[in-house]
């Protein structure tokens, strides 16, 4: 990683998420000189593992292979050398009767399956509208329904446009990284030129070269990949000169949910719990969390929430996921657990100042933002990030893959003939 920027490169990349490294990977034998500039003091973005105890593995940010049939990172994880879980997630499960019996829990799934068709049959009209308006009227599971909006979208479903979970591609085929998405994410990231602590502020596109602003100073680029979060275009954190009005408008039509997860600790030496089981909170309610216990066998439960109330549990400080997590826990299970759980860690994204959220969905009204967004400038300023996915927004491998649609988009530019 270089001690200093460079004074000119051919390819600014700003953001050193998943989209940042996925645009250097792809044009790292393109000839052109290229500087990833991320703000943080590492690489990732919204991917991160720790190791919060000895033997706990814990992804902060994005933890499963979604789609993974069809995801880019399982080639690249093979070539790290990284094993790949395929053990199926337990969603769809309950390890416990307690608070949500085996016949609940199969009219609960008939009657969130049967939303899912009315919202793919209100996704083929022309009128786009939000996914709350397909809920069945007086339906009991209504508030659980929203509680998984706000897991899947980070928030609710009057907040969700059924033109844009229409065009999600869900293959069914989720896996996990056993080291931590994050540590792959961050291994693949390695060979980048990355220089961190590096906040950009400004993007001057007045002239023949692009001027960028930054913490570190300035740089002149020919070409830029703009890949940081939506929230950070539409608050204007980085701003453009000239203005552009379009970007920052369909980066608003993009916000970032909120979603976040805590890590209890567990001791349990018996090992009550089943590896890799499923626990579900207040089942007739929208504020509750979701409980992976034992993930990969650790002596451990995962704990998530999801959209407004995940947002609170924030604003209460820190600890307060934690302490809302233990609570529902001990009242499905037992008060033993009590003495049994211990707060780890815990994920902040809605105060990451260079996120703001944990992922975008798009408003009612515009699943077309995510075309407008991706769309280049004047073929020297390219846009990637989850965001800009078609298909696969809101997870690493469409911020990925779509760094590598912006660079394959800029070496094409560059072999254009010049006006």
């Amino acid at each position: 990683m270089p001690r200093n920027l460079p004074s000119i490169v051919d390819v600014a990349i700003i953001g050193a998420g998943a989209a940042g490294l996925g645009a250097a990977d792809a044009l790292k034998d393109s000839g052109l000189s290229i500087i990833v500039l991320e703000a943080r003091d590492r690489v990732g973005g919204r991917a991160h593992t720790i190791v919060p105890a000895p033997g706990i593995v814990f992804d902060l940010g994005c933890g499963w292979l979604h789609s993974a049939d069809k995801n880019s990172f399982i080639a690249i994880a093979d070539r790290l050398g990284f094993d790949i879980d395929k053990t199926p997630p337990p969603w769809r499960e309950q390890s416990f009767d307690a608070g949500f019996p085996a016949t609940e829990r199969q009219d609960f799934f008939a009657a969130l399956d049967a939303f899912d068709e009315r919202t793919k049959e209100a996704a083929k009209s022309g009128t786009d509208s939000a996914a709350s308006l397909y809920l069945a009227p007086d339906n009991r599971w209504n508030p659980m329904i929203d509680a998984i909006s706000s897991y899947v979208n980070g928030c609710e479903l009057d907040s969700v446009s059924v033109h844009d979970t229409a065009a999600y591609e869900d293959t069914g085929i989720n896996w996990r990284v056993r080291r931590g998405y994050g540590a792959l994410i961050a291994a693949y990231g390695r060979p980048c030129p990355v220089a961190l602590n590096t906040r950009v502020w400004r993007i001057d596109h007045s002239g023949l070269q692009l001027r960028i602003e930054t913490s570190k100073g300035t740089l002149m680029a020919t070409k830029t990949i703009v890949t940081v979060p939506t929230s950070l275009i539409a608050n204007e954190s980085i701003r453009f000169h000239p203005e552009l009005p379009a970007k920052v408008n369909a980066a608003a039509g993009l916000p970032l949910g909120v979603d976040d997860k805590v890590m209890l600790a567990l001791d349990d030496p018996a090992n009550a719990l089943p590896k890799d089981g499923n626990l579900r909170g207040a089942t007739m309610q929208t504020r509750t969390g979701a409980y992976h216990l034992r993930p990969f066998g650790q002596p451990c439960i995962e704990g998530f929430f999801g959209g407004s109330f995940a947002r609170e549990l924030e604003d209460a400080g820190d600890g307060a996921l934690a302490a809302q997590a233990i609570e529902e826990i001990v009242a499905l299970l037992g008060s033993d657990y009590r003495r049994k759980l211990k707060p780890l860690a815990e994920s902040r994204w809605a105060r990451d100042p260079f996120a703001s959220g944990a992922y975008s969905h798009a408003l009612p009204g515009h699943a077309g933002d995510r075309a407008v967004l991706a769309a280049p400038v004047d073929s020297r300023l390219f846009f990637a990030g989850e965001a800009t996915s078609s298909n696969f927004f809101s997870t690493a491998h469409g911020a990925r893959d779509s760094g590598e649609r912006a660079a394959r988009d800029v070496m094409e530019a560059v072999r254009l003939p010049k006006r």
